[in-house]
């Protein structure tokens, strides 16, 4: 028996402390969930701007994909092993800013503990843990043979997903034993192990390509002021507008100077492949449907069916611990049989998942509500490898890095942007449900009454949501279905 699991692992075994790295990353995505309330009170942020404290996710999702791109492309240059130690150090000096973000105004100016600096500092961290996904992929396609990449990749998705899982519980134990602090003064230790750990990899290959920066930041500022402008979509006013006016200058500032870029961050050969750029809308859908579960699920136990933080992220294990189990399954199909029956099995589910948990009451209990839990997961964990493979079979050596930067950065895009929607979408929408509510009656049963209508309306609120990630996952077949016919991305290919 261990003879047969050690077999199974040599393939894999130089991509462990790469996966490591990833797992590193993604923990840090999801930890400051449980932490947010302490994190607020340290640095004096009222409960009324829940807003405002939300970007300490949002903005950590920003740099984590802004990072992606430029990244990738330091990863073909430089080779994975030196990109993966730049983004260790990127990672653990933006860990030390966020632990002590608290106190770097009264070092700088005197000054009192400000919030902005937080926000400021987990931006600069997630540079370095963007860079994960794409270096990691990009090792893949060296480190691991033809036959065993598919796994590879499955691999990889797993370990995102297990650091997004082990988050939030991360954060609940530090926030009840230790202060929030501790939750990135212990990355330090993590990081050191991962790179010393890397240090038994081969160096990787390298190229002469050119890192442009420049567009590197246009891309970062153009995604930055789309997220500005979506979150207001729900209450449209002026910074709405601008924003999404500038938005629209950036991209075409970034189209003109990368197509007379020497060597484009964003390579135009990549996109003539029909099977990439698939892949990549593929992967944008994913993103959003994914965001949409990972954070309704613990926020609809915590408010409607009142449960305790830690029973709504024991609920959100049961779909994201599903996720890492599909995509080693997805992995395992896609090496045996192909991409295009995990990828469409796994959307179809996905899709299946969220119009069951669209007919969610106030009333859910298990196991019904687990079911549809592992359902969603499952089918979200069998559409990585196989997106993956796909994107990326047609990609030169020299790209794999930017290739699968982008790739990774499509879902990531996606996410911010189904989390900007569904934030000021979802507020409006309750608003709207609750406007001839009371707010209060000192007759009990008129109160019990007001209770009971706030939760309905709660819950048709989340089961739209639910509703939206169904429909996205059934746009998702459309891409999915074409970028794994062989015959349209043949012909392409060799155009």
């Amino acid at each position: 028996m261990l003879r047969r699991i050690g077999q199974f692992i040599s393939p894999y075994k130089l991509m462990l402390p790469l996966c490591f790295g990833v797992f590193i990353a993604a923990d840090d995505q999801t930890v400051v969930v449980t932490l947010l309330p302490e994190m607020m009170t340290d640095l004096r942020v009222a409960v009324s701007e829940l807003d405002r404290a939300s970007w300490s996710i949002t903005g950590y999702l920003i740099g984590y994909t802004a990072a992606m791109p430029l990244m990738g492309r330091i990863s073909d240059r430089t080779g994975y092993r030196r990109a993966f130690l730049l983004a260790m150090a990127i990672f653990s000096i933006g860990s030390i800013l966020v632990a002590v973000s608290p106190e770097i105004p009264g070092w700088l100016y005197g000054g009192e503990p400000e919030y902005n600096w937080l926000i400021g500092t987990r931006i600069f961290q997630a540079i370095g843990g963007g860079a994960m996904i794409p270096i990691t992929i990009a090792a893949a396609g060296e480190l691991v043979d033809d036959k065993h990449r598919a796994i590879a990749y499955g691999l990889i998705g797993a370990s995102a997903e297990a650091g997004a899982v082990f988050g939030p519980i991360w954060g609940g134990g530090i926030g009840t034993w230790l202060s929030w602090e501790w939750a990135f003064w212990l990355n330090i230790p993590l990081t050191i192990a991962a790179s010393i750990w890397i240090l038994k990899n081969p160096p990787g290959k390298r190229t002469n390509v050119h890192v442009d920066i420049r567009t590197g930041l246009i891309f970062s500022a153009a995604l930055t002021l789309l997220t500005v402008g979506l979150v207001r979509i729900g209450r449209p006013d002026t910074l709405m507008a601008i924003s999404l006016t500038l938005t629209i200058g950036l991209v075409l500032l970034l189209l003109f100077i990368n197509n007379r870029s020497r060597d484009a961050l964003f390579p135009q050969n990549l996109f003539k492949l029909l099977s990439f750029n698939l892949a990549n809308v593929t992967h944008f859908f994913i993103g959003a449907a994914l965001i949409i579960g990972m954070v309704t699920v613990p926020l609809l136990a915590a408010t409607v069916l009142e449960k305790s933080p830690l029973e709504g992220g024991l609920q959100l294990l049961r779909m994201t611990v599903a996720i890492g189990i599909g995509a080693l399954i997805g992995g395992y199909i896609t090496q045996r049989v192909g991409e295009r029956s995990p990828v469409i099995i796994g959307t179809t589910m996905t899709g299946i998942g969220f119009l069951l948990m669209s007919a969610w009451t106030v009333n859910i209990t298990d196991p019904i509500l687990s079911i549809h839990l592992v359902i969603t997961g499952l089918g979200l964990g069998l559409v990585i490898s196989p997106i993956a493979e796909t994107g990326l079979r047609k990609v030169a050596r020299d790209q794999r890095g930017i290739a699968s930067a982008l790739l990774s950065a499509s879902r990531m895009t996606g996410m911010i942007v189904g989390l900007a929607v569904m934030t000021t979408l979802g507020t409006a929408q309750f608003h709207e449900l609750v406007i001839d509510i009371p707010a209060f009656s000192i007759d009990p049963d008129v109160q019990q009454h007001i209770i009971d209508s706030t939760s309905e309306a709660g819950m048709k609120v989340f089961t739209r949501f639910y509703q939206y990630g169904a429909i996205v996952c059934f746009l998702a077949l459309i891409p999915a279905w074409i970028m794994t016919n062989k015959r349209p991305n043949a012909m392409t290919d060799n155009s």
